[in-house]
């Protein structure tokens, strides 16, 4: 059984930074690519940032420059450190990730249960 944790959302004032962690847990042989995704009500999820392998990170536009993307491969876990945030980012943010678990050796996509962050103007 394969588990995403999601954890460090909260409140916070705009111009204001948060750091979220993704923990995996399970008997994983290896994790590729981590993605985090984000959602508010009434709108699709949206993708905010994604890590490959090799620690290649790629970011959505209305992130750039503010979120960085991150992950120890050690501890099984991803984090997303967002600096200068604006009201416009209060959202659920989910993380995602494509995992081998040692059951079947086949690659699967998880998602964690979410963690909200709300950013006050």
């Amino acid at each position: 059984q394969v588990q995403l944790v999601e954890s460090g959302g909260g409140l916070v004032q705009a111009g204001g930074s948060l750091r979220l962690s993704c923990a995996a847990s399970g008997m994983i042989f290896s994790i590729d690519v981590m993605n985090w995704y984000r959602q508010t009500p009434g709108k699709q999820r949206e993708l905010v940032a994604t890590i490959d392998s090799s620690g290649t990170a790629d970011y959505a536009d209305f992130v750039k420059g503010r979120f960085t993307i991150s992950r120890d491969d050690a501890k099984k876990t991803m984090y997303l450190q967002m600096n200068s945030l604006k009201p416009e980012d209060t959202a659920v943010y989910y993380c995602n990730a494509d995992v081998t678990p040692y059951t079947d050796g086949r690659s699967h996509y998880y998602w964690g249960q979410g963690t909200q962050v709300t950013v006050s103007s």
